[in-house]
């Protein structure tokens, strides 16, 4: 996950044996009808570079496979042979799951970032990694049942922690209890299928990335706020930051006030410890399984308490945004999950620009946007984890052999 491959114009496969061509070829079709959805042939000629036989021979592949589908065009006619449109299969798909600190989010996911079923279990409090797996794998079971016709390529995790990128091992999920839990081997063994894991944030980022606010944007910062805290990323130059080992991106860490409130890491003032959701909820008299409606009933409400949380929360989540700016320079700052209600209830109340600290030369193009994928993009993004090895290698993903 050391990069971002949606910021780049997909090219064909240069060099190399002829299976490996054909191989990188497909990968490049697929993955182009992955990000864009529906395409004609014509218009994966022009993107791939490829001679229209070339494309016409690896989506009858594809088709084969079962990875995409074809049919005629629609609308007027036109002069000429018209060019078949070529779309994400219907019948692939992926496991997408979120552990939260009060509920396991599990999600089935299709190509071009299609949520086909979504399933919310409510937890009481934090769980073991044993817990959730036993809740994930009922989810998983039930979500499936009697259906026939999906062919899943696998599970991703989007995990509020620290998670090597190596192994999928969970270092660090402070909010759980959780240090060094081998949580996708003990998925993968009760599910049989293969899984991998990331951090939450990052997947949310990868997500918007490809799909969303941050589509196209080769310099962004993203952030986001859920029931577990803060996270975020990095992109740069087209490229995620991950650090050494893939932790990077922690912005719920960053230090926003003095002698602040304690945080689960063993520090103090941490943003994630000063801003949190459960405080936006209460302030407006709404359950955690009602985050998705915070937004609206924070830019709704009078009630004096919760507006004056709201500028408070706006000036905090002001300090982490100008560190961010100023260290990145990014020419994009995407925010998702309560940190989104908090930047649009602040707009609403007149509150200053968000950007208005950062040093201005810094500070200067940069837009801020809301994530556009709302509560699907911790899915999407943990579902990519899967996708990405189904569109390197389309033909080895289903053991097709080609």
């Amino acid at each position: 996950m050391s990069t971002v491959p949606e910021l780049r114009q997909a090219k064909p496969a240069s060099g190399g044996t002829t299976d490996a061509l054909r191989r990188g070829n497909l990968a490049a079709v697929l993955g182009l009808v992955h990000r864009m959805g529906a395409l004609s042939r014509s218009q994966l000629t022009g993107l791939t570079g490829l001679n229209r036989s070339t494309v016409g021979d690896l989506v009858a592949e594809l088709v084969e496979a079962g990875l995409v589908e074809e049919s005629a065009p629609t609308g007027a006619a036109k002069a000429g042979r018209p060019s078949p449109i070529v779309r994400p299969a219907s019948g692939v798909a992926a496991i997408a799951v979120n552990p939260e600190v009060d509920a396991v989010i599990v999600g089935l996911v299709g190509l071009n970032a299609r949520v086909l079923k979504r399933i919310r279990i409510e937890t009481a409090s934090a769980r073991t990694v044993a817990e959730i797996v036993t809740l994930a794998s009922a989810g998983i079971a039930g979500m499936l049942a009697g259906d026939s016709t999906i062919r899943v390529a696998g599970i991703g995790v989007a995990v509020p922690g620290q998670v090597r990128l190596a192994d999928g091992m969970v270092r660090e999920a402070t909010h759980f209890g959780w240090a060094d839990e081998p949580l996708t081997a003990m998925l993968a063994e009760t599910t049989g299928l293969p899984v991998w894991a990331a951090n939450a944030a990052v997947l949310g980022m990868r997500a918007e990335s490809a799909f969303g606010a941050g589509r196209d944007v080769a310099d962004l910062v993203y952030m986001i706020g859920g029931a577990s805290g803060i996270g975020g990323g990095v992109v740069s130059g087209g490229r995620l930051l991950t650090g050494a080992a893939g932790y990077a991106g922690e912005f719920g860490h960053t230090f926003v006030r003095s002698d602040g409130a304690a945080c689960s890491c063993g520090s103090r003032g941490c943003l994630e410890a000063e801003v949190t959701q459960d405080a936006l909820l209460a302030a407006v008299g709404l359950a955690s399984a009602d985050a998705a409606s915070l937004a609206d009933e924070l830019v709704a409400t009078r009630d004096p308490v919760a507006r004056r949380l709201v500028s408070r929360d706006y000036a905090l989540l002001q300090i982490a945004v100008r560190n961010a700016v100023n260290v990145f320079n990014p020419s994009t700052v995407v925010l998702g999950g309560f940190l989104a209600a908090i930047f649009r209830a602040a707009t609403a109340q007149g509150e200053g620009d968000l950007l208005g600290s950062a040093v201005r030369s810094s500070r200067e193009g940069v837009t801020v946007e809301e994530a556009r994928l709302g509560q699907d993009q911790l899915l999407i993004g943990a579902a990519e984890l899967v996708f990405e090895g189904v569109i390197a290698d389309p033909a080895r993903a289903f053991g097709l052999g080609f």
